[in-house]
């Protein structure tokens, strides 16, 4: 019996989440739902790190790239903005087909722990919430329930993921890496 590398699995999970959020867009279409759309870059506009197992995705997806655009993306990591995503190249993801799962994710609802207060320890319930130029005017938490990601579950499946993949690869376990780091070559290999 075959069993599927760390890498095949984390395929898997992106599909599932890529289908999810196609299920979901078709789902809410128009301005009262989705609206994420080609050009639409509101979410890339953070520096982000990510898993050594997505790093290691991105980095492949990179070294398919012709050397002059793995040239230009390492000097627009180098001197790009430093508060917007160092892939976002003129209003569109250079690692598109390899972005990470927070990417992937970004826009739908998703329900997470809200902030433990400080002072009293008390925990609260969970929160629902999407990009704010989704789902406008709708109340978040009458959602469907099977249309809400939960991110606790997805970060527990992606820390397993690359955990196993740290394993398999004799990488210490944990680790993440810058994504301009990455696309400037440093984090590669």
């Amino acid at each position: 019996m075959n069993v599927p590398t760390a890498r095949e699995r984390l395929g898997e999970l992106f599909a599932k989440v890529d289908a999810f959020f196609d299920r979901g867009a078709a789902r809410f279409p128009g301005a009262d739902g989705v609206t994420c759309h080609a050009g639409c870059d509101d979410c890339c506009r953070r520096r982000f790190s990510v898993t050594a197992i997505e790093a290691e995705v991105i980095a492949e997806e990179l070294a398919a790239l012709p050397a002059e655009a793995r040239e230009r993306l390492a000097a627009h990591a180098l001197r790009g903005d430093p508060s917007v995503c160092a892939a976002l190249i003129e209003g569109r993801c250079a690692v598109y087909a390899a972005r990470p799962m927070i990417c992937r994710t970004h826009g739908l609802p998703i329900r997470f722990a809200a902030p433990e207060p400080q002072l009293t320890k008390v925990r609260s319930l969970p929160v629902v919430d999407a990009c704010p130029r989704n789902f406008r005017g709708r109340d978040l938490g009458e959602l469907p329930a099977d249309m809400i990601l939960d991110q606790t579950t997805l970060s527990m499946v992606l820390g397993a993921l690359d955990t196993a993949r740290a394993l398999e690869t004799g990488r210490p376990r944990g680790e993440r890496v810058e994504l301009a780091s990455l696309l400037e070559g440093e984090g590669r290999g």
